[in-house]
């Protein structure tokens, strides 16, 4: 486990970002085949297994990402990718990643602070 890792909060933020990283790669697959006959879209879900381990204290493993097709109707070509949703979630996930990845870097700044290596 990386010193990122190492504890309770470090675990909070490495699965979160982790989990945003997953679904910025899913999205990005969903939209680049968004004429793909046939192409079902997929979503990423690891906010529900997040929060069941932060509510049971299981902190101490590592919590994954499931990943699920989304229920959105087929098309005539039997493709279901909705680009404006999709676009949508890419936006959103990339504010996610940029407010997690500031929550990582001060958690560094902080604990070096502690650590007394300003």
């Amino acid at each position: 486990m990386s010193f990122a890792a190492s504890d309770a909060v470090g675990l909070v933020l490495h699965t979160a970002i982790n989990g945003l990283s997953l679904r910025q790669r899913v999205t990005a697959d969903n939209i680049a085949n968004l004429d793909t006959p046939g192409f079902r879209a997929s979503a990423v879900d690891f906010e529900s297994a997040l929060e069941t381990a932060i509510a049971r204290g299981q902190l101490d493993t590592p919590i994954s990402a499931s990943t699920a097709p989304t229920q959105t109707p087929v098309g005539e070509n039997g493709n279901n990718v909705d680009l404006r949703k999709e676009s949508m979630a890419a936006i959103q996930t990339q504010y996610q990643y940029q407010i997690m990845g500031r929550a990582i870097s001060d958690r560094h700044t902080i604990l070096a602070t502690v650590a007394g290596a300003q």
